[in-house]
């Protein structure tokens, strides 16, 4: 099932998307996508999608999961990226953290936060943990996923890179975090690690990869974390990026306002973004 959060920015509404393509309203089904809800996506499959209200014309999508305590993300982890970086693969996953405030709509505008110069773009597969996950078998890990989406992990390589410090500064700023369009259940998704994914700049195709060339698959992802902390409900660990983000052009290509972002995830949904400066 396809599970989408709608409406003005911070009063998101859960809904879900029905066979037709319409998005139907989940409330007084569930108060979000969010918490313990996701712990049981499947109950919502004994509901007759025909009986839930239709979401008339245009509506703004948020963030496909809600109460997000942890944007967990993963560096380096497709080889060939690693390489376009000038940097190593690394022999255990590299682990930072993104500010849950960057968190936005899948469709809400990248914005270039002030003295940027190098915002960057990275197309992610995300998951979303669904119940709390300590000290897992990798066996086991995939039980612990209430589903995936699509995640932009917009970069500023300058702050990331040349601002002294770990890279959440240059991982954190507003909206440099879109999730969605989906939150897509794992029934959905067969295999994590066979999804091809894409993004294009001002359409121009620039990454066009796929999760099977990650080095460290999702199962491994959720288990090596669970060793380090419990992963909750709502959190969404975002698994690094295929080759072809501006970084790796020579000379390197960084986003401007007016710019064009679109990007997608076999199965997974779409996104589209347009960039404009922080006022």
């Amino acid at each position: 099932m396809k599970f989408v959060r709608y409406g003005v920015r911070g009063q998101e509404k859960p809904g879900l998307v029905d066979p037709e393509g319409n998005i139907r309203s989940l409330e007084g089904q569930c108060d979000d996508i969010a918490g313990d809800v996701l712990s049981d996506l499947g109950k919502f499959k004994d509901i007759d999608w025909k009986t839930l209200p239709l979401v008339e014309g245009s509506t703004r999508l948020g963030a496909c999961v809600g109460q997000t305590g942890k944007f967990i993300c993963i560096g380096l982890n497709y080889a060939d990226h690693a390489a376009e970086s000038g940097l190593d693969v690394p022999s255990e996953p590299v682990v930072f953290m993104k500010a849950t405030s960057a968190i936005c709509g899948p469709n809400d505008p990248i914005i270039i936060p002030r003295g940027s110069e190098k915002t960057d773009w990275e197309v992610e597969l995300g998951v979303i943990i669904g119940k709390s996950a300590k000290y897992v078998d990798e066996s086991d890990a995939l039980n612990y996923v209430a589903g995936y989406c699509v995640i932009n992990d917009v970069s500023e390589r300058a702050f990331q890179i040349e601002r002294e410090g770990q890279w959440t500064k240059g991982k954190s700023c507003d909206n440099f975090g879109q999730t969605g369009p989906y939150l897509v259940s794992t029934d959905e998704v067969s295999d994590p690690q066979n999804l091809s994914m894409w993004l294009e700049v001002n359409g121009e195709r620039v990454q066009n990869g796929s999760t099977r060339t990650m080095v460290y698959g999702v199962a491994h992802l959720v288990s090596y974390l669970s060793q380090f902390m419990t992963l909750h409900p709502g959190d969404i660990i975002s698994t690094g990026t295929p080759p072809g983000v501006g970084l790796g052009f020579k000379p390197p290509r960084y986003l401007k306002a007016g710019d064009v972002v679109e990007l997608g995830i076999e199965n997974l949904g779409q996104q589209k973004q347009t960039c404009e400066n922080d006022k």
